[in-house]
């Protein structure tokens, strides 16, 4: 077979070769965080309640799947008055909103960081944003290979509405949130029928 007809079976059959994988994440060091500001200090947190399903190949990500979704009562900022306030309405208003979520539709490598592109959806409104991660893997304390995934992301809080009608936010609460994530886990093999 010459080279010029082989290279179109080798395009079909190269992206049959990256199997698909599912990541399971290590809860004990994952973490879904955020930093607010106000005038005086910052104010981190993250959210306790989440289910994390990412679908790829971590040696071929481009394709990959990710869908997070937070629970948003979940809240926890280390302050139980603030927790409660912070669920009221006056800012993520969970009995209207349980839900926190970022669904990827698109997922490429850029340099060293995976650009995770999505719909992220917060107190009921939905935008796009990319999510950069700076993708790690190796051995964890149990000899076990795991990989981890760190981002940070700057959002203005009012564009989702978060804290827009609150008195307090309005007073001392900076508009700049910053989301910092750690998804630390393990892909578990493909089964054996799917590498044949």
């Amino acid at each position: 077979m010459s080279l010029r007809m082989l290279l179109p079976v080798l395009m079909l059959v190269t992206p049959l070769l990256a199997q698909t994988r599912t990541f399971r994440v290590d809860e004990n060091h994952t973490v879904l965080g955020f930093k607010a500001s106000t005038v005086l200090f910052d104010v981190p947190g993250r959210f306790t309640g989440y289910t994390v399903a990412i679908q790829g190949d971590p040696s071929a990500p481009e394709g990959a799947s990710v869908r997070v979704v937070i629970d948003a009562k979940s809240v926890n900022t280390d302050n139980t008055t603030r927790d409660k306030h912070l669920r009221t309405a006056d800012f993520f208003d969970v009995a209207r909103f349980p839900k926190i979520s970022f669904v990827s539709r698109e997922v490429h490598k850029q340099g060293n960081f995976l650009q995770v592109r999505g719909t992220l959806t917060i107190h009921g409104i939905s935008r796009e944003e990319t999510l950069s991660f700076q993708p790690a893997e190796g051995l964890n304390g149990a000899g076990v290979k795991t990989w981890s995934y760190r981002a940070t992301l700057p959002l203005d809080r009012l564009d989702f509405g978060v804290g827009a009608d609150s008195v307090a936010a309005k007073i001392s609460l900076k508009r700049e949130v910053e989301l910092d994530l750690l998804l630390v886990g393990f892909f578990e093999e493909a089964p054996a029928s799917a590498k044949k």
